[in-house]
Parts: structure tokens; C-alpha cells; sequence
């Protein structure tokens, strides 16, 4: 891996740098395309959804995703690609208004190597890994890269993070203690500690149906004793940071298997890590991107691993792979009157994609400006479509 795209997976970098408007509407735009595709065939538009991760959410694995329409995992695959075939051709034919803003970020002169270290960029900043070759792709081929060229520099992309998992898992075979990690010190404040009796560390993964799935990561980690699977370099992150901490005595990836219903739709979530410290106390910690926190879907899977860490006693922490988390984007300091304006006009009814992009233009608010407002007003900001409300209990 070359130094510049390397730099994103180090544990010093902050996500924060990576965040912006401009790299989730990429996810909107695709959301129109699959809206399209559904009326063409829904289920299999949902498994493109499912897949790239669509509304924010941590993408599936091809196992997951045939467990949810009884599918075996190869015809999974097939849909998804068969998908994707005709989702670039109606958009090329139609003259769907990605196209530019696709070509635009990712224009066809550009050499391979610029190409590279932006999508290994976007990869981390949206904590894609699992997909980052699928994502590439699709994103190469919207802007109008002939399909030849597309697949090569997605393979490139894939080969960057293959050999990047490739090479800590040779460090942390050979020293069993990673030389470089993240401190967890300053994040201990931020836990948001529960009382009452605390239930034990589990001593199992709650994610079996794709545990092995062969698009996971894994390395070996002192604490656990054993190889440990991530999807994507922010987990792995964590789990190093605590593989590491003099504060931490042992944990376990993905515990608890979180059920609800969203837009409609069954889903699973899968925290991603309990801890328990030194001192005896437990803390359930997930993996949240920094640009999608305020997401409501994301929201609700935070909620969710909230009341968990609170029934069983347990501590709770959301990750977000900055200096920045939930309490920091909170206080983050916005024109008093801007904050006003929104909250105002939101009674009178919700801002859709157009209208927010004007009060942007207008305000100059970027994203975690808007994250900290949402986190601070409770607004309900909804992915795909993109649509902010006022919370339920300050609508007229």
C-alpha cells in the first residue's frame, strides 16, 4: 500500500477529516437510482440497499442478506451484480443527474492512482470495507469509466485494504501486542455508565449465520486468545485500541444480536463490543461513522444499544473513529440564529433534499454542524430520501 492511501487506516487518523455533504450525497443518489430499479423488481434493488449499506447503515454480507430471502449466498451475488448491470444502464440512458456529480468527483482523466486513494478515503470515512471493491465500482461506472477500467481500479482498492489487514495480522502474529494503537484513555469520560447489578461478559459472538464469511477481516488478539473477524478498518481499530489498553481485561466482538423494525423492515444489529475493564465493569461499545451518526436509522440502532447496556448494568459508549463523538457534536458551537431559523421553519414542516441544500448554501453549515444540530434539537434526519423533521413532540 502505498503511503498516501495508508495513511487513512493508521490509528492516529481522525474520520473527521474525510466527513462532508458532498461524499453522503453520493449515497442519496443512488438511493434515486434503486427507487427506480424497484419498480422494475423491489426485492432485488433491496439487496443492492442491503449490500452497499443505503441509509447509512453498516453494509451486509452476501450471507446475511441470503439468510433474510432464503437465497444461497452465489445467487445473492448474481442478483446484486445483475442489479447493478442495469441500474448503470438506465442511468446512462435516462440522464439521471448522477452522472455529473459522479464524473465530476471521480473524472475519467484522472490517473488510476488519484482514483485509488479517494475511494480508499470515502472507504474508511463511511466504514465500507466489506463492499469497498462493489461500492468503487458502481461509483466508477455512474461516472462513466468503461467497465474494464472501472473493475480494474476497484481491484486495486480491494487489493489496498487486502493488504493492509494482511500486514497487521503479520505484526500482531509475531509481537501479540500491537506497537501502534489507538490510547482508549480518552474516550473512558464519555462512557455513559448504568447502575444496578452487572450482568457477565457473554463468552460468544452473537453473529454466527456469517461469522466465517470469507469478506471479513481477522487477526490475532492477545486478550481474546484466538483470530478475531472485523468488517472494516474501524473495527479493527477498536479492537486493537483494547487489545492494547492496560485499561481493558477482556472483551467480546459483537455480543448481543439487537432486533426492530425500520421503514417497514425487519432488521438485526450487532454491537461491536462489549468490554469489561480492569476494574470490573462492563461497557458496550459500538462502531458509529462520524458523518452518519445523526442519521435516524443509525440513531435507532444507538438507542437500541443504549437500553441493552443499561438493563444489563453495563456502561455504554458510541465510537464514531474521531475525537469527535455524540457529547462533542453536541456542544459543537453554531450561529445561535441559524439554529433558530431551522428549528423555526421545521414546525412549519419538514426540509426535503432541495431545501436543505439552500439553507447550506445560505448558512454555510457543513455536516457535523448539522449532526451536532440534530443530536442537540432531537430532529429526525432520514437517509434516502434525504428529509429533516423537527421532533414529534415540536411538530404543529
Amino acid at each position: 500500500m502505498n503511503a498516501a492511501s495508508e495513511t487513512v487506516m493508521q490509528p492516529g487518523h481522525d474520520i473527521a477529516a474525510e466527513v462532508s455533504f458532498e461524499l453522503e450525497e453520493l449515497d442519496e443518489l443512488v438511493a434515486e437510482l434503486l427507487t427506480d430499479h424497484a419498480e422494475h423488481s423491489a426485492r432485488d434493488a433491496r439487496i443492492v440497499a442491503l449490500r452497499l449499506g443505503i441509509g447509512g447503515q453498516r453494509p451486509e454480507t452476501l450471507t446475511r442478506i441470503g439468510a433474510r430471502y432464503d437465497l444461497a449466498r452465489d445467487r445473492v451475488r448474481q442478483l446484486y451484480t445483475k442489479a447493478i448491470g442495469r441500474i448503470v444502464r438506465e442511468a446512462a440512458r435516462s440522464g439521471h443527474r448522477s452522472a455529473a456529480v459522479f464524473e465530476h468527483r471521480y473524472p475519467r482523466e484522472a490517473g488510476d492512482l488519484r482514483l485509488v486513494r479517494a475511494l480508499l478515503a470515502e472507504t474508511y470515512a463511511t466504514d465500507t470495507d466489506l463492499v469497498a471493491m462493489e461500492w468503487s465500482y458502481l461509483k466508477l461506472r455512474l461516472a462513466g469509466h468503461e467497465q474494464a477500467d472501472a473493475k480494474r481500479v476497484a481491484g486495486y482498492v480491494m487489493q489496498r485494504i487486502l493488504g493492509w489487514q494482511k500486514k497487521t495480522a503479520a505484526i500482531l502474529a509475531k509481537l501479540h501486542a500491537p506497537e501502534e494503537a489507538d490510547d482508549l484513555d480518552p474516550l473512558l469520560p464519555d462512557i455513559e455508565w448504568s447502575s444496578g447489578a452487572t450482568a457477565p461478559l457473554p463468552t460468544a459472538s452473537a453473529r454466527v449465520a456469517d461469522g466465517d464469511d470469507d469478506g471479513r477481516g481477522r487477526f490475532y488478539l492477545a486478550k481474546a486468545g484466538r483470530d478475531v473477524a472485523y468488517d472494516s478498518a474501524l473495527m479493527a481499530r477498536l479492537l486493537r485500541s483494547l487489545d492494547a489498553s492496560a485499561a481493558v481485561a477482556a472483551f467480546q466482538e459483537e455480543p448481543t444480536a439487537l432486533t426492530y423494525q425500520f421503514a417497514g423492515a425487519d432488521h438485526v444489529h450487532y454491537p461491536a463490543v462489549a468490554a469489561q475493564l480492569a476494574d470490573g465493569r462492563i461497557v458496550l461499545i459500538d462502531v458509529v461513522p462520524l458523518g452518519r451518526i445523526a442519521f435516524q436509522h443509525n440513531r435507532m440502532q444507538t438507542e437500541l444499544g443504549r437500553t441493552h447496556a443499561r438493563e444489563h448494568g453495563w456502561g455504554w459508549l458510541a465510537w464514531t473513529g474521531s475525537a469527535l463523538g455524540p457529547a462533542q457534536l453536541m456542544r459543537r458551537p453554531v450561529d445561535a440564529a441559524i439554529e433558530a431559523r431551522i428549528a423555526d421553519e421545521l414546525t412549519q414542516g419538514p426540509y426535503d433534499r432541495l431545501a436543505l441544500a439552500a439553507v447550506r448554501s445560505e448558512t454555510g453549515l457543513d455536516l457535523l454542524d448539522l449532526a451536532g444540530l440534530v443530536l442537540r434539537n432531537d430532529w429526525q434526519w432520514e437517509r434516502t430520501p434525504m428529509r429533516l423533521s423537527a421532533s414529534p413532540s415540536h411538530r404543529s
